[in-house]
């Protein structure tokens, strides 16, 4: 559909070498866009880029590692991006990181600065680095993946719950500050995932039988169900979205029993 294509575009989309940043690198390029895959692992980027350029028949992605802790790293994978497509018209934030599985209280500031930095200050330098030429252009999409977690409260992630809620908060300013410039910026908030990065949530059978029965579509995501919410957000068919946040869980935190 028209409304969904996103021919002649080029997205940035962090930690898609894998889980659900790979699956919204997939269907972005399937819409028809330029993909640049990121995460750490030039070599992991570099599989994901080829497999998706195969799939297509052309050279539509191109693969930049870089680690999101790093900031001269991010300007670079901006730079490289500019290089090779001429500028970016969307940006997925996906990429981010839970150093700490425990109770707040007794929880070290250095896995609470790391939480903080790689889950929403890297956002935010990212989103500083690409939103000038957006407003130069009178048009972009941003797209930050922050997660359900953001919405309750948890005895084990609070942390990176708190900083998934920052990223919400966010998403909510930047709105406002760069809506009159047409650059509109949104957030997806998944349920549990079926990923390496929420393994400890469902690889246990047991465990997965609880979240099972917790939602209300009766079982766990898969990265593929978060992929169309980002085409939607990226393209024309959602132009009149922004400052939200799109909970994709399986009724998980409407059923209320998580």
């Amino acid at each position: 559909m028209r409304m969904f294509d996103l021919s002649g575009k080029t997205a940035i989309v962090t930690g898609s070498s894998r889980g659900i940043g790979r699956a919204i690198a997939e269907a972005l390029a399937e819409a028809g866009a330029n993909v640049v895959i990121s995460s750490r692992k030039q070599d992991a980027c570099d599989a994901v880029a080829a497999a998706i350029n195969e799939s297509r028949g052309r050279e539509q992605a191109v693969a930049i590692a870089a680690s999101i802790s790093d900031k001269a790293a991010l300007e670079n994978l901006v730079a490289q991006t500019r290089e090779r497509f001429g500028g970016v018209d969307i940006l997925v934030c996906n990429a981010a990181t839970n150093s700490a599985y425990g109770p707040m209280l007794g929880l070290e500031d250095s896995h609470f600065r790391k939480i903080f930095e790689n889950n929403v200050l890297s956002n935010h330098w990212l989103i500083n680095m690409v939103a000038p030429e957006m407003i130069e252009k009178k048009d972009g999409a941003i797209i930050i993946v922050s997660s359900i977690g953001a919405l309750i409260g948890s005895d084990v992630i609070g942390a990176y719950n708190i900083s998934k809620a920052a990223d919400l908060q966010l998403v909510r300013n930047l709105s406002v500050e760069l809506g009159r410039h047409n650059v509109r910026v949104n957030a997806i908030a998944p349920g549990v995932v079926r990923t390496d990065f929420a393994r400890a949530l469902w690889e246990d059978p047991k465990a997965e039988k609880r979240l099972q029965g917790a939602t209300p579509l009766g079982r766990i995501g898969e990265p593929e169900d978060i992929a169309g919410a980002a085409v939607f957000l990226a393209s024309q068919a959602g132009a009149y979205v922004s400052g939200h946040t799109l909970v994709i869980d399986g009724g998980a935190t409407i059923g209320g029993a998580l």
